[in-house]
């Protein structure tokens, strides 16, 4: 399974949009390790949103979708708040 997702650090008050066919806990544990890239300035991340697809370009699609929206927006419209 594969997946797109949407990770949140409260200390950096920014999302982070991904997807993956590793496990959610393996990549999240990659996600707060101390690594060069742009997750890499943060410790905290958290699932705030995921959706399971069969094919990997399913979940790159949703991937540069949420990405063209923005993380914020793409959430805001999911649950209809402001």
């Amino acid at each position: 399974m594969c997946h797109a997702y949407i990770i949140y650090s409260r200390d950096l008050d920014r999302y982070y949009v991904g997807s993956s066919c590793d496990d959610l806990h393996v990549r999240l544990r990659k996600h707060n390790s101390n690594h060069s890239g742009f997750t890499g300035k943060a410790s905290d991340w958290k699932y705030v949103y995921h959706q399971e697809f069969d094919f990997r370009n399913s979940a790159e699609i949703l991937e540069r979708k949420i990405k063209g929206r923005g993380a914020r927006r793409f959430l805001q419209d999911l649950t209809g708040s402001d």
